[in-house]
């Protein structure tokens, strides 16, 4: 399985892309700014998109990339997301106003776009992969994803904050490689509490949940662009592993846009 990073900033600037990841070729989760980095024959193999949640960031390129592939697809593209999600969407985005519905063109019976409901703790089965829903605490509804093809998960937090009934479940899994959040610096943790987003100091709380036996690469996405330096130097402060060091208690490493993975 191939996880490639499309974007996974926390905002826009030069050479920042916000949160999207292609599996393979033909699954996006989520669908951030980064989707408008493929060409035009990569978002026309895009079949399924599973969204963490109904946020600008992760949806913002959803809507656009529908018009680019709609004269050359003959199937709709399948959007998972919870059901609070695809209200959110529904009543904001494809509503006519902001976008056209793709739902109901160029007709009901064949739609660009066809929304389907999931629930947290659902596994679905796609082109040899499968996914898993898993729980995320963020200010809308909210979902992360455990996906596989068999060689160990790739798990992805979503925007979350403390969050008891994630590590739950993923200490159960055979974790390959864990992308967790860490939006805002120790100097906005109140902000970041208030915003049900990650800051290194929690993070910190939040990897004391893994099994001192289990060991794999993290990777902290979703940071502003402005306090990116900040958030890594404080990350570094309480975990020496993103450096290298021998004593290593976790192995963190800053995501990157253009990253490919093989798991």
């Amino acid at each position: 399985m191939k996880v490639r990073v499309l974007g996974c900033s926390g905002a826009i600037a030069k050479d920042c892309r916000t949160t999207s990841f292609l599996i393979d070729h033909d699954v996006l989760v989520d669908a951030g700014t980064g989707v408008g980095d493929l060409t035009l024959a990569e978002m026309a193999r895009i079949d399924h998109v599973f969204l963490t949640h109904s946020h600008l960031d992760h949806v913002a390129a959803l809507p656009l990339m529908a018009d680019t592939v709609a004269s050359v697809r003959t199937t709709p593209i399948e959007v998972y997301a919870l059901p609070g999600t695809i209200a959110a969407l529904q009543a904001h985005v494809f509503n006519d106003v902001i976008w056209p519905d793709f739902c109901r063109i160029p007709t009901p019976q064949r739609p660009f776009i066809r929304f389907n409901a999931i629930t947290t703790g659902q596994t679905l089965s796609l082109s040899g992969k499968v996914l898993e829903v898993l729980p995320a605490v963020h200010t809308v509804p909210a979902a992360a994803y455990a996906l596989t093809a068999g060689n160990g998960c790739w798990v992805f937090s979503g925007d979350t904050e403390r969050n008891p009934a994630f590590w739950a479940r993923v200490n159960q899994l055979s974790v390959a490689m864990l992308v967790i959040e860490t939006a805002f610096s120790n100097r906005e943790r109140e902000l970041a509490a208030r915003s049900q987003h990650l800051s290194p100091h929690v993070l910190a709380q939040e990897l004391d949940n893994i099994p001192r036996d289990r060991n794999y690469p993290i990777y902290i996405t979703h940071t502003k662009p402005a306090e990116t330096e900040l958030i890594m130097a404080e990350i570094q402060r309480f975990d020496e592993t993103s450096i290298g060091s021998p004593n290593a208690t976790h192995d963190i490493r800053w995501l990157r846009a253009g990253q490919e993975f093989m798991l």
